[in-house]
């Protein structure tokens, strides 16, 4: 974010934590960058900013597979990209914009409205072949692309906790998708034994007091959220999902549109795809009302 630090310029500040900043740099992807490209620049702006602002690179993070991985119990705040990962982990991860940014770098602190809180739960057997991306499609499909806008979102349930990391890691990177600030999952012995048999655990100085810690990192039965959202893993099917994943669009009624023995829709001529993006300012307008809409002639809520 060079404008993050250019305003720190303007107004003659510097990180006020930088030992608590970290940047991933990894020099070798540098070197397979012509250096004509734009990207070389901005690599080198980067450097030169975290050099001039004291950030040391990658001190305090362990990189593993090309992540950072950060300890349960921690708040981090990053690009929003992918930082919604790290809730796998059990840690509050919130993607953060450039003007953020410049929060962060000058006072270590996030000025930002408390969002609500919501659990989602998942609870079943998944149908054979199904996992997390199924999942994670159901729940767009039923939330809708904003259903969770200004929650903060915790996940749980047995289909969750059945998943390995990576699927977890999946499910928390919907939290975006449905409009959240975030998501986590609760760390429990999977957590632990991941970042265990990964030596990552060994290098961070993490002992059995770190992990007593971490187990009590949940929410339990008497805990008060402003939504409960509940699924059942049977109700997930394959392959019922189609571009857009809104409530409009895997609505029964539109999954009964007919359909040609080529797999296309018997509608106006077009294919399902040039339909859908066809209807793009419909679709639009029903998620901004949540009300009833006709979409030619198939009336759906």
């Amino acid at each position: 974010s060079p404008g993050a630090f250019d305003a720190l310029r303007g107004r003659d500040m510097h990180v006020f934590r930088a030992k608590q900043t970290h940047v991933l740099h990894e020099q070798e992807h540098k070197s397979l960058i012509p250096t004509s490209d734009p990207i070389c620049f901005q690599l080198d702006l980067f450097n030169k900013n975290c050099s001039d602002f004291g950030i040391e690179m990658a001190t305090q993070h362990v990189k593993y597979d090309g992540r950072i991985l950060a300890s349960p119990g921690q708040t981090i705040v990053c690009d929003p990209v992918h930082t919604g990962n790290l809730g796998a982990f059990g840690v509050i991860a919130i993607g953060i914009k450039q003007a953020q940014v410049e929060q962060v770098l000058a006072f270590q602190c996030l000025s930002m409205q408390k969002p609500k809180t919501m659990k989602i739960e998942v609870n079943g057997k998944l149908r054979k072949g199904l996992g997390a991306k199924d999942i994670n499609q159901h729940l767009i499909s039923e939330i809708s692309a904003s259903g969770a806008r200004g929650y903060f979102v915790e996940f749980g349930g047995d289909t969750i906790q059945s998943l390995d990391m990576g699927g977890r890691i999946e499910i928390c990177n919907v939290s975006r998708e449905i409009g959240a600030e975030g998501g986590i999952i609760a760390p429990d012995e999977l957590t632990f034994d991941y970042l265990k048999e990964r030596g990552i655990a060994e290098k961070t100085g993490i002992d059995e007091d770190h992990l007593d810690f971490w187990k009590t990192l949940f929410s339990d039965e008497s805990s008060v959220f402003d939504e409960v959202l509940e699924f059942d893993a049977e109700d997930i099917m394959p392959g019922t999902y189609v571009i857009g994943a809104s409530k409009l669009l895997s609505s029964e009624s539109f999954k009964q549109v007919p359909v040609s023995c080529e797999r296309t829709s018997i509608i106006e001529g077009y294919k399902d795809t040039e339909y859908i993006i066809s209807q793009k300012s419909s679709i639009e307008v029903f998620e901004r009302s949540q009300a009833y809409k006709t979409f030619n002639g198939v009336h759906s809520l």
